[in-house]
């Protein structure tokens, strides 16, 4: 249950990035749950390769490259999704940032 609850509130959270977020247009809610599915994979499979991969690259940078990793990861979604499209790289980066912000007080306030 706090599965499906986490994963609306997330797509309604992506909703509005979309909506409001310079840099990013999603088309509609049906596409923002789309979208949280594909990130939940993305994150799931790809992430800790990349993390490896830029393990070097991230001790020398104090853990931002991290954020990199991450609008990696977005921009990865908006090539596979064509309901969701950014402008750039600095959209992404935005929308990642902003977006892990608020999942993490969702994950705090439902678990």
């Amino acid at each position: 249950m706090g599965f499906l609850i986490k994963l609306l509130l997330t797509a309604i959270i992506t909703y509005v990035l979309g909506k409001y977020l310079p840099g990013a247009h999603l088309d509609g809610f049906g596409d923002a749950i789309l979208l949280v599915l594909v990130l939940a994979v993305l994150n799931a499979v790809l992430k800790p390769i990349l993390k490896l991969l830029g393990f070097p690259i991230t001790v020398l940078t104090l853990g931002l490259f991290l954020l990199v990793i991450n609008a990696v990861i977005v921009l990865l979604a908006d090539w596979i999704l064509p309901g969701f499209k950014l402008d750039g790289f600095v959209a992404a980066l935005l929308f990642s940032i902003v977006l892990s912000l608020v999942t993490s007080v969702i994950d705090m306030v439902v678990d």
